[in-house]
């Protein structure tokens, strides 16, 4: 594995005054494949990012000297994870962007940090870059695709929520709209923080041409995914909605889940739920503001869907 920074020419180095962290969660389970992830960020061009491994309720493989390895007890799930790594970046102080990156995942493409640093550097208003995901064959699943009739993997441009497999958030923007909601635990994260970034005014963009590699995957092969994103996304409503969306919101992603027709039990799990997130505490309660709606509707994707 690499142990020396790649260096390039400074014309390709605009931006470099970014300075780049990297977060990874790993459950223990896919040494090999955290390798190759590690040994693809170790090979971007430019600075170095400091990087940290969280072992999330998993004792951690032999890393880099370069790399930082946290381990925790216990799995916290991946938002109460990734606040385990942004603690550890805090540390030091000396990261203003954070990549959060898949253990599974891989960055084929050297440039990538360096194209991560010169998008924030050229645009203050930038909050979070989305990668986009892609398998060995350069396929994106249209779920992979932040926006409605994603048919176009290749478009890019501003979007109201990212994908966590692979991405890039301001430092700034934690710093004023809060950590990963611990509490989630796993399902719809990455949209709560997108909504208050919103809220906050911070842009969202989708770059397509930032890829990170993995395995074609579906989301049904977590046990608890039925009754996650039904429990999680009551808890976004009645947390981030005004309170007339809420039960529109709602509605909305009931007949759309029926019209998808998931198996018998995988329905009986996300009514359970549903109702799970209806009866108990979803957090300190922030409604966005009617602007933000707007301007998520402006954007293709207004907040009931």
């Amino acid at each position: 594995m690499p142990s020396t920074q790649v260096h390039v020419p400074p014309a390709a180095l605009a931006g470099e005054g970014v300075r780049l962290g990297v977060a990874i969660l790993t459950m223990g389970d896919r040494p090999a494949e955290l390798s190759a992830l590690l040994e693809s960020v170790l090979s971007q061009y430019g600075p170095r990012p400091r990087i940290v491994v969280v072992g999330n309720g998993a004792t951690l493989p032999p890393l880099p000297p370069e790399v930082q390895g946290v381990e925790v007890g216990r799995n916290l799930g991946i938002s109460g994870g990734r606040n385990v790594a942004l603690a550890a970046l805090r540390e030091h102080g000396d990261v203003d962007v954070v990549m959060y990156l898949d253990d599974d995942g891989l960055l084929p493409d050297p440039d990538t940090a360096q194209a991560v640093r010169r998008a924030f550097a050229e645009d203050p208003a930038l909050g979070i870059v989305s990668f986009r995901i892609a398998d060995e064959t350069g396929d994106t699943q249209r779920r992979h695709v932040p926006r409605l009739g994603a048919r176009n993997p290749l478009r890019g441009g501003p979007v109201t929520t990212f994908l966590g497999g692979g991405n890039a958030i301001r430092m700034d923007v934690v710093a004023q709209t809060g950590d990963w909601p611990e509490t989630f635990f796993y399902a719809h994260e990455e949209t709560d923080v997108a909504w208050r970034a919103l809220d906050a005014g911070w842009r969202i963009d989708y770059r397509p041409d930032l890829v990170l590699q993995h395995p074609r995957t579906s989301p049904t092969r977590h046990a608890m995914y039925y009754r996650m994103i039904a429990r999680n996304r009551v808890w976004l409503a009645r947390r981030h909605l005004p309170a007339v969306l809420v039960p529109v919101y709602l509605g909305v992603w009931a007949l759309v889940t029926a019209a998808r027709r998931p198996p018998p039990a995988g329905l009986r799990a996300w009514w359970g739920g549903f109702v799970e997130g209806v009866r108990t505490p979803c957090g300190t309660r922030r409604p966005m503001a009617w602007r933000t709606v707007w301007r998520m509707t402006r954007l293709g994707r207004p907040p009931v869907i």
